[in-house]
């Protein structure tokens, strides 16, 4: 069977999404979340309970969205047959946080098909194997309750979906690092990756001052 015939497809699910470009992907890879926050005028943040597995992992692909019932994982399983190397699946459990929703098998099919890496407003499980995948896994906390596959269940893929006060789209540009995550829209996230390269250069700029002996009250001008 083809892989076009395997990809997971219905009326809630989008195949067919528009990404930042390769090159915006390339130079965002290395931009902390914190200046691209405030590079596109302090927008993006996802919930600060989302943080990384281990300390060390980072993320930056586009978005693929999924809405997921609550204590459920069929839709993760089916996104990341949706997904395409370098995405970052970026899921919303409908307000069901205390769920393992991922755990090593989940994680070995993302990566075998090249994905980026999962942001979820839930939990997952297998931490300490996660910490050492290889693929980053940013979440709410640790929890081994185990979900169920309601086949009925309604779930979207590529859909927006809403984080407290924050509409994330597909295709957008995600970010994460050990501050948390920051999602840029598509259509701004070269205007803003570019603003967040000279932000970093301009604070290299000021570090140099600083550690001449400049004080920062009068760097900034307070």
């Amino acid at each position: 069977m083809s892989d076009e015939a395997e990809t997971p497809a219905g009326s809630t699910i989008r195949n067919d999404i528009e990404r930042p470009s390769a090159e915006t992907l390339a130079a965002a890879a290395s931009l902390p979340t914190s200046t691209l926050h405030e590079a596109g005028g302090r927008i993006g943040v996802m919930p600060s309970a989302i943080k990384p597995v281990s300390p060390a992992m980072r993320l930056c692909g586009s978005a693929v969205t999924v809405h997921s019932p609550p204590g459920d994982n069929l839709w993760l399983h089916r996104a990341i047959y949706v997904a395409q190397p370098g995405d970052v699946l970026v899921v919303h459990v409908s307000g069901g946080y205390d769920f393992g929703y991922w755990g090593e098998i989940m994680s070995c099919a993302a990566k075998t098909r090249g994905l980026a890496g999962l942001v979820i407003d839930g939990c997952v499980r297998d931490g300490a194997i996660l910490a050492d995948f290889g693929l980053p896994v940013f979440a709410r906390g640790l929890c081994m309750r185990g979900t169920g596959k309601d086949y009925g269940a309604r779930g979207w893929i590529n859909f927006p979906v809403l984080f407290d006060d924050l509409t994330v789209h597909a295709g957008d540009l995600i970010v994460g690092d050990t501050d948390g995550v920051v999602a840029i829209p598509r259509a701004r996230a070269a205007g803003v990756v570019a603003a967040a390269q000279a932000r970093e250069a301009k604070e290299a700029a000021i570090l140099e001052r600083i550690r001449a002996g400049a004080r920062t009250l009068e760097v900034y001008k307070f």
